[in-house]
């Protein structure tokens, strides 16, 4: 019978347990992923586009709108067979005062702009730039076009200021930098009143051309083809001359609706 071996002390010496196995470096886990030993490998996805100068072309988009919208307007002068709406109540305005047209119009659309206040309207940089570039630009081509007298000369000259006009409108909406003073009274009434955008048009613009035809504005057979062609060439140029929207940090535009006060009628 084995006894267990003593110290001088009595204490008992254990019996030392044999080592344990290593560890095996095998682990049963799924194996770590290895750092990749190279340098990155380049992304295949392709560059993004740089933003386009979109203020730029709108800005130029609004100034020839604006511009061309004076010169029409100029041209429906010239043909004297009749005039727009705002454009009777001018000319009978310049008959009555002496002064030019386009200054006239001026006046008018800073007096317009004023009563945007009560109805709420924020007017934007093209809708203080309609004020005085149409003016000017209409003065401009009345300036340079001679007079028209036979039929086969004015009624060309009226065809053309319908259609530019309609060019011009498109140009100057569709680049979003507000509507022009006489739109912005239309949105007004319009959100003030709850009547619809035709409704209040139409009252306001009859209101217009009854007193300037009274002043001795020029009434004929331009203001009913103009009051007919305007809705239908607007809208097409709008979609024609489409803008990218405005970024956030943009320009502020104007509020209302300016593309349905220039097309419901």
């Amino acid at each position: 019978m084995c006894q267990a071996t003593t110290t001088s002390r009595g204490d008992i010496l254990s019996v030392p347990k044999p080592p344990k196995p290593p560890k095996s470096s095998k682990s049963s886990g799924p194996p770590e992923p290895s750092e990749p030993s190279g340098p990155p490998e380049p992304s295949t996805a392709p560059p993004r586009p740089r933003p386009r100068p979109r203020l730029a072309r709108r800005l130029v988009q609004l100034y020839v709108g604006l511009a061309l919208y004076g010169a029409s307007s100029g041209l429906l002068v010239v043909s004297g067979l009749g005039l727009e709406p705002w454009n009777v109540l001018h000319q009978g305005l310049a008959e009555l005062t002496g002064l030019s047209i386009g200054v006239v119009s001026i006046i008018i659309g800073a007096a317009v702009l004023l009563l945007w206040i009560p109805l709420r309207q924020r007017p934007g940089l093209g809708t203080v730039s309609n004020v005085f570039v149409v003016g000017l630009a209409m003065d401009a081509t009345l300036a340079l076009m001679p007079d028209a007298h036979a039929l086969a000369a004015r009624v060309p000259l009226l065809v053309a200021g319908i259609v530019l006009n309609g060019v011009a409108t498109g140009l100057y909406i569709a680049a979003k930098f507000g509507p022009g003073p006489r739109d912005g009274l239309m949105t007004g009434l319009h959100q003030r009143t709850g009547r619809s955008i035709r409704l209040m048009r139409t009252l306001v613009e009859v209101a217009v051309v009854a007193t300037g035809f009274a002043f001795g504005g020029t009434v004929g057979i331009g203001t009913v083809l103009y009051a007919l062609a305007i809705g239908p060439l607007a809208q097409f140029f709008l979609r024609l001359f489409a803008a990218p929207a405005p970024s956030a940090g943009g320009v502020v535009a104007a509020g209302g609706q300016p593309e349905q006060a220039i097309l419901h009628r």
